[in-house]
């Protein structure tokens, strides 16, 4: 595999970078770059897959580059075989230098604290920027077993750089070492820390919101239900990008996309075997969010991608939302896959993505 552009990390379901069950932070990633100003465009080799006929052309140069790295199905692997194979935010590096697209460097600064026991986080600023700023809780994905800071390095910093905002991306502990609900308990004790502690990032604690991808789309919602039951203060804002939402594996887009890539039915099981303590967990209402109660939570904006098993589940949320009065703003991008909202460096529409995600945070913690 050819030198890794440190930040230039795709949110995917895979890391080939450090992991501990401890939620440990690693700070010592290569130079950083801002993956939303590359100039340049990846061109796919060869014809679009059976399971995407729809895939656009910078997205299919992606997955042409993961599937030549010849991994077998993740769902197939132990877990710590899994954790080391090589993301989708690997293959956004190797398809930036292969096909010599420039990227400026990123003009953020980043710390790591330790924010619960157990649980640190990696906090983002913006280079030069004084306080007190909005504060934004993020949450990886990896299905709470694999992936890390690190792998969702490239979607903190575009956000970061368009918001103004400092984010606390948060290594909650994960599965199977840690069951549910630990994620979910620890991203709920990450976002108090932020609470109390945003005067010492050059925060504001009156502008916090929740941010997640995939399955950290799903705790970021569960951090809302749980700030609204126990009456913390909720977050101002959340953003869900292809959140898991339900625990229903036959919904029409995880029919339609079985066999996608980077995430599929199979692996989606995988996730949930490694997770849930049992199948009643999946009817928990952090789980399965789209028969929550969903009254009173802040207002939305959800993400979805178009060759991906979550979209149904994600199109439902934000029904489910708007019908309890929720005020949503629903996107979802044609074209592309799970784990594209990363990947600005490479793909239009995670440049378009992250673009509205960042505006409407901003709007949101003015």
């Amino acid at each position: 595999m050819l030198p890794l552009l440190g930040a230039v990390a795709a949110c995917n379901s895979s890391s080939s970078g450090e992991h501990t069950t401890t939620a440990a932070d690693s700070t010592t990633t290569a130079p950083a770059v801002d993956s939303n100003a590359a100039t340049g465009t990846a061109k796919p080799a060869g014809p679009k897959p059976a399971w995407a006929p729809s895939l656009k052309p910078e997205m299919q140069a992606v997955i042409e580059k993961l599937e030549s790295f010849k991994t077998p199905p993740l769902h197939t692997l132990p877990v710590a075989e899994a954790r080391r194979a090589p993301s989708p935010a690997d293959a956004v590096k190797n398809v930036l230098i292969e096909q010599q697209i420039a990227v400026p460097p990123s003009k953020v600064d980043t710390m790591s604290k330790t924010v619960a026991p157990g649980v640190k986080a990696r906090i983002y600023t913006p280079r030069g920027a004084t306080g007190p700023l909005p504060v934004v809780v993020y949450y990886h994905g990896g299905g709470w077993v694999i992936a890390n800071l690190d792998t969702y390095d490239a979607s903190v910093r575009g956000l970061v750089e368009q918001t103004g905002a400092v984010f606390v991306s948060v290594a909650y502990r994960q599965a199977p070492e840690n069951k549910f609900p630990t994620a979910h308990n620890d991203s709920f004790a990450a976002y108090q820390w932020a609470l109390k502690n945003a005067a010492s990032i050059k925060g504001d604690p009156q502008r916090v919101a929740v941010v997640g991808e995939s399955a950290g789309g799903n705790l970021a919602a569960s951090v809302s239900l749980m700030a609204r039951d126990k009456q913390v203060a909720l977050p101002k804002y959340q953003v869900l990008v292809y959140p898991i939402a339900g625990y229903d594996l036959n919904t029409p887009s995880y029919q339609k996309n079985a066999e996608a890539k980077p995430l599929n039915k199979a692996l989606m099981g995988w996730f949930f075997d490694k997770y849930l303590r049992s199948a009643a967990d999946g009817k928990n209402p952090m789980i399965d969010l789209v028969h929550a109660n969903l009254k009173g939570m802040p207002p939305t904006t959800i993400i979805t991608a178009e060759i991906d098993p979550l979209m149904s589940e994600g199109q439902m949320l934000a029904d489910k939302l708007k019908a309890a009065g929720v005020r949503v703003n629903y996107k979802n991008y044609d074209g592309v896959t799970h784990e594209f909202f990363g990947m600005a460096a490479v793909v239009p529409e995670a440049k378009q993505a992250q673009a509205l995600a960042a505006s409407d945070l901003k709007n949101a913690l003015k």
